[in-house]
């Protein structure tokens, strides 16, 4: 094959190293659908990649051309696919592996929102706010069918009444912003291509980040929401809270473990800084990376059915050669 389809492998490299800047120098809410889309259409084409080198490798065995009823020539194929057979064989290995780990993966996203939706269901009320009467301070957005805003009361107490109004703008707009989403996408495109591991984390920031912004024009006070951040942060660390956190619930704290509350310094700064804006040369170079991954895509898939047309005509042209009539036209005097 030519170059087109080893660059849809090598793009996903500079968008890895891209992807903590560009959640730093966005708007959040752009940098998580800049990110989000990269993620997914950059593991689509390198999948897509390995799928071409895969067929490549596939029809040059005369065993599958045969139970294909000869519609291809396994030599002519060969001749006129510049890939290896070695590469084509790693790509079909690494396809399997890439392939089962996404299957996994959406497997466990499903199964988890689906309980959490019954876990939502099960609460008792039918306010969206649902307090849980626990000395640890807790809270978090549960997506649901509807969702809920579980906070803790030693949560409550941690905070005053200007700070609940702010924290329960946060995890309002997790729900409203469908955050979870975001973050599942993210994280299927890292399991189809481990090199997109840094934009799923990057993205667990910025959603958090989004439902900082939000929370502040909620309440129109920036200050507000960093100061609420900062010490609903400390309260859980004090109380050793988040020991039982749903798996698909994101909160005011991320999706960290306790010994490790998330990025809260970085997201009290932001909100200490004055808002971010668009940078037009990040995304147009985002723009540009997705038109390239596109245009390359494009290549590949043509440069397989120009090799499946010669395989298949070269195939044609050798059972024209050997079929009866032909023999027999070459017998006559």
């Amino acid at each position: 094959m030519r170059f087109a389809v080893y660059l849809l492998l090598l793009f996903p490299l500079p968008a890895a190293l891209a992807a903590r800047p560009l959640g730093a120098r966005l708007p959040p809410r752009l940098a998580t659908w800049l990110l989000t889309v990269g993620a997914v259409v950059l593991a689509a084409a390198s999948s897509l990649a390995l799928g071409v080198l895969a067929i490549t490798a596939l029809i040059r065995f005369p065993l599958l051309a045969r139970l294909a009823d000869g519609r291809w020539s396994p030599q002519v194929a060969q001749h006129h696919d510049p890939a290896s057979l070695s590469v084509g064989l790693l790509a079909c290995g690494v396809l399997g592996a890439t392939a089962t780990a996404a299957a996994v993966m959406l497997w466990r996203r499903v199964r988890t929102l689906a309980a959490s939706a019954a876990e939502a269901a099960c609460m008792p009320g039918r306010e969206q706010l649902v307090v849980v009467d626990d000395p640890a301070a807790e809270a978090y957005a549960l997506p649901g069918l509807p969702g809920r805003i579980v906070v803790s009361t030693g949560m409550l107490d941690a905070l005053d009444a200007a700070e609940h109004e702010a924290l329960l703008a946060h995890e309002r707009a997790h729900l409203t912003h469908h955050h979870y989403l975001f973050v599942a996408f993210t994280q299927l495109a890292a399991a189809a291509n481990p090199l997109l591991r840094p934009l799923a984390s990057t993205v667990s920031y910025t959603v958090e980040r989004w439902a900082d912004e939000s929370a502040a024009t909620a309440v129109g006070d920036r200050r507000q929401v960093a100061r609420t951040v900062g010490k609903a942060a400390l309260a859980a660390k004090r109380t050793r809270a988040r020991g039982r956190l749903p798996a698909a619930a994101l909160g005011l704290l991320g999706r960290f473990a306790p010994t490790e509350p998330g990025p809260v310094p970085r997201r009290v700064a932001a909100l200490l800084a004055p808002p971010l804006r668009g940078r037009t040369a990040l995304i147009a170079s985002v723009v540009a990376l997705l038109l390239a991954t596109a245009l390359c895509a494009l290549e590949a898939t043509r440069d397989l059915d120009t090799l499946l047309d010669l395989a298949e005509h070269g195939s044609a042209r050798h059972l024209a050669a050997h079929s009866p009539t032909a023999l027999s036209a070459d017998q006559r005097p």
